[in-house]
């Protein structure tokens, strides 16, 4: 398990604190219409960090070739038995390296949001390395205010209820963040590090990878498509 994060619940845990099970039942939201309307029809899509595959069997459902990265066994388990024949890849996002490009990269849920600055820098390098130089990188990054309007709530379209109970700072700008996901029939909890970034901040180490905003795709700023800036 990673400094800073557990999960509990039943099922396997990932090394962050993820479920598997809770991402097997999580229904999807708006992603696959933001991802649709951001980029060629069929484009070929490298999705990293895509957990059971909730975005990735939409997307593979409206034409996308999609290849599908996680550490987790258990979450390209999930994948595999959700979308058969799609592209599986069992990896760490930061050390990826297959060697070919794709039209779109794709880092959702979050990750760029890690503590950790050199983890950060690897996994926008990543999304460098692997995008085609006309190609784009679409990143979900947290909205303003996110770690500081808690406890929240949403009900999921599964039926769960995803609380966001707490953002507690635990030096160097890093907050420890607890969520709970509650089903009519079980609960899971998860406990992560999260890194608070401005817009100012996020554009930076955008650029420090190669990489410079092409434009906000959701008017709460968090879907942003990237363009590579560098050969």
């Amino acid at each position: 398990m990673r400094e800073g994060h557990q999960g509990t619940g039943t099922g396997a845990i990932t090394p962050d604190g993820c479920a598997v099970d809770v991402y097997r039942r999580l229904g999807v939201g708006i992603e696959p219409d933001v991802i649709e309307a951001a980029v060629p029809p069929g484009a070929s899509l490298l999705e990293l960090g895509c957990g059971a595959g909730r975005v990735t069997g939409p997307l593979v459902a409206r034409g996308f070739a999609v290849t599908a990265v996680d550490e987790s066994a258990e979450m390209l388990e999930a994948v595999r038995e959700r979308v058969p024949g799609t592209e599986t890849v069992r990896s760490p996002i930061e050390s990826l390296d297959l060697a070919r490009r794709f039209d779109v990269v794709m880092l959702a849920s979050y990750l760029v949001h890690t503590a950790e600055h050199g983890e950060r820098q690897a996994l926008l390098e990543t999304c460098r390395r692997h995008v085609r130089d006309d190609g784009c990188v679409l990143i979900q990054r947290e909205g303003e205010g996110w770690h500081l309007d808690v406890p929240r709530e949403r009900q999921d379209p599964s039926g769960c209820t995803v609380r966001i109970v707490s953002a507690e700072p635990v030096g160097d700008g890093v907050n420890s963040v607890l969520a709970e996901y509650v089903f009519p029939d079980l609960r899971w909890t998860q406990t992560f590090r999260s890194r608070p970034l401005s817009k100012e901040d996020f554009e930076r180490y955008l650029g420090q990878a190669g990489l410079a905003v092409d434009t906000y795709l959701t008017d709460d700023g968090t879907w942003v498509r990237a363009r590579p800036t560098s050969s």
